[in-house]
């Protein structure tokens, strides 16, 4: 258990030390997002070149459910992109994997979720952050989004690393 607690570890830290401060204007899928919202982004860490795709080429798959309806949706971002699909609002800010040639296999993204709600019968509805952080496909119990009506999790991280290109081949 101990070696997977270290691989993930390492995992995070390479996603972060590849973690990019540029990122492009978030593009709206369903609703238009809140402007207090548009701004706020995880803090820019190393950039560590010529290891793997480009941050801003890698696409991860998010999976969405709305447990009160049972709706349930795969949502394709790149780093820097938001999605907003009702009261919710999905930020994607990294997303990596392991390299084919590590023994343990991890994909992960860091993810920010906010909603829409109100917290007592008396006030208006607001903006919540209910969850930043990173999310791991193979590990989902190590970090959980906890909200009562949305589940969040990481699907897959798609990107390449040198020398995969002739392997396929």
């Amino acid at each position: 258990m101990s070696a997977l607690r270290a691989a993930v570890a390492a995992l995070a830290a390479l996603a972060l030390a590849a973690c990019s401060g540029d990122a492009p204007d978030p593009e709206p899928e369903a609703t238009e997002i809140p402007q207090e919202l548009q701004g706020e982004s995880a803090p820019p860490a190393v950039v560590i070149e010529g290891i793997g795709t480009p941050m801003e080429e890698r696409i991860a798959t998010v999976g969405l459910v709305n447990k009160r309806n049972n709706e349930t949706r795969d949502i394709e971002m790149r780093p820097g992109e938001s999605r907003r699909l009702g009261n919710v609002i999905v930020r994607l800010s990294a997303c990596e994997r392991s390299a084919p040639w590590e023994e343990i296999q991890q994909a992960g993204a860091f993810v920010q979720v906010f909603v829409n709600e109100r917290r007592s019968a008396d006030s208006d509805a607001q903006w919540y952050s209910v969850f930043s952080g990173w999310l791991f496909k193979e590990s989902p119990s190590l970090n959980v989004v906890e909200h009562p009506i949305y589940d969040v999790w990481v699907k897959d991280c798609t990107m390449s690393f040198p020398g995969e290109e002739e392997a396929e081949s």
